[in-house]
């Protein structure tokens, strides 16, 4: 769909010179002398490369829509990740790359927002946190017990993360997929 560049939002996908980018900044510029425009930075939804680009508001871009549909995760093999539309049962098979460091935390079953365009994968997004049991942590050290202190402890998943002292193993606990940091003790 063609919108004027004065349009442009952050958040909106564009497809200009062939690729799609995802808007990160705008900022729509009135100089004093000359026409208005649209100041963008944007990061390539395939390669993350990142333009930035001068549009005038006179000028058409091309915004894309986007379908996030819910797909459950089923295995992976080698760099592969398979997945199933929920509503379809139809078989998907991303590269780990497209779902990046977050993959660790894929579990079987899991249900995944895959981003389509034109019913083409371009991206794959985690719930935003996941329970997990500790299998290992170690033991607390008698006076470190200060609350913005951390130990080493290990996921079911093999993950390692660092968690508060009070932490043992055997624990469930809920873990920030995006970044695999501790958010709290599973209750």
């Amino acid at each position: 769909m063609k919108i004027s560049a004065g349009d442009i939002r952050v958040g909106d996908v564009l497809n200009h010179n062939g690729k799609l980018w995802v808007v990160l900044k705008v900022q729509h510029v009135k100089p004093g002398k000359g026409g208005a425009f649209a100041q963008t930075e944007m990061k390539a939804l395939k390669d993350a490369q990142k333009l930035n680009e001068r549009f005038r508001t006179v000028d058409t871009v091309d915004k894309v829509y986007l379908e996030d549909v819910d797909f459950q995760y089923l295995y992976r093999d080698g760099n592969d990740l398979f997945f199933m539309n929920q509503s379809t049962f139809e078989q998907i098979q991303l590269p780990v790359d497209v779902i990046g460091d977050s993959a660790k935390f894929l579990e079987d079953g899991m249900t995944v927002k895959v981003c389509l365009y034109e019913n083409t994968p371009i991206s794959a997004k985690l719930p935003p946190s996941v329970t997990l049991e500790i299998v290992e942590a170690e033991p607390v050290v008698k006076g470190q017990t200060a609350a913005s202190s951390y130990k080493p402890a290990t996921l079911s998943n093999g993950v390692k993360i660092m968690v508060p002292q009070h932490i043992e193993a055997g624990t469930k606990v809920i873990v920030n997929t995006e970044d695999g940091s501790y958010v709290e003790r599973a209750k």
